[in-house]
């Protein structure tokens, strides 16, 4: 394998769970509602896929496990915020707090115990194709349901029914509900996928990336999704670029350190939370790029007339 290959796979890796992270905020923040708990689910996703794939020694249960405890936890904001309208944001930072208590009592037992991934050997074909076929080969499952999930949200979201009533209740849930739309049901189910979306981040952490389990092992990357939501403008297929540019810096400071390069470690590693602020601030410079594609309603309380 030569070094592009493997410098391009190893972005891959550290961009995948961004990428499926942000897919599921951008679902949520699309019915109008904002979870800034995305840290802790992923890192519930993290110690649930971690101790379902040892406990049933296999790689898909695991993954599984990791996609039911985020949305799981997902669930607890949903009645919060839903069911007795409590603010959305201090909800969401009280989820995160939970998540990073809780993953370390479930992940606790299996601390030390290390996965062995399995190789793609239904693949094994695709080594042959010229050039792009060490890259597909070396991918692995998770970066193509990745692929396949931006594509599916894309579509939900602009060519369906399902997906226009999302946005509508986003947009407005008044007007919604008046026309006779269960706002908290469709955010009920946006909050459910997201929260599988991001344990399912999570999972890939601790039993692909890593593999093993360790306490606050997703490293602020929750926040990060978060960021890329808002840096894609809540368009879907700019997600995909925000990923793999957040991944490259994730994967920088790992070449400048091994490249010797005189820069202080703790500069290197902080890098993609810089980049992070640096998008941020540069996209609220600007108001209308700020306010494009932003749903109407995002993290406005709504409450039914009954």
């Amino acid at each position: 394998m030569d070094t592009f290959t493997a410098i391009f796979l190893t972005v891959v890796s550290a961009s995948t769970p961004l990428l499926i992270a942000a897919l599921g905020e951008l679902v949520v923040e699309k019915s109008g509602v904002l979870n800034l708990g995305v840290e802790g689910m992923m890192i519930i996703g993290a110690a649930c896929g971690f101790a379902a794939a040892i406990t049933f020694d296999s790689l898909i249960m695991g993954f599984i496990g990791g996609m039911v405890g985020g949305a799981i936890l997902s669930y607890f904001f949903a009645v919060l915020v839903l069911n007795f309208a409590t603010n959305q944001v201090a909800t969401g930072l009280a989820l995160t707090m939970l998540g990073l208590g809780v993953s370390g009592l479930i992940g606790e037992p299996f601390a030390g115990v290390t996965i062995q991934s399995s190789p793609m050997e239904f693949l094994s074909f695709v080594g042959e194709i010229p050039v792009i076929g060490p890259i597909l080969l070396g991918m692995d499952p998770i970066a193509y349901i990745g692929f396949a999930l931006l594509i599916g949200v894309a579509w939900f979201l602009n060519s369906s029914r399902a997906g226009l009533i999302l946005r509508a209740v986003g947009d407005s849930p008044t007007s919604a509900h008046t026309l006779g739309y269960d706002v908290l049901r469709v955010r009920l189910y946006a909050i459910l996928f997201g929260g599988a979306c991001a344990g399912l981040a999570g999972a890939y952490l601790s039993i692909i990336y890593t593999p093993f389990w360790a306490r606050e092992m997703t490293a602020g990357r929750g926040w990060i999704a978060l960021a890329l939501v808002v840096f894609a403008s809540w368009l879907p297929f700019r997600l995909l670029v925000g990923a793999y540019l957040f991944g490259a810096v994730t994967i920088l400071q790992f070449h400048a350190q091994g490249a010797q390069i005189a820069i202080p470690q703790q500069f290197m590693a902080s890098m993609p939370y810089l980049a992070t602020v640096a998008v941020l601030v540069i996209i609220s410079a600007s108001r209308n790029r700020a306010k494009a594609n932003t749903p109407a309603s995002l993290g406005r309380v709504f409450v039914p007339d009954r």
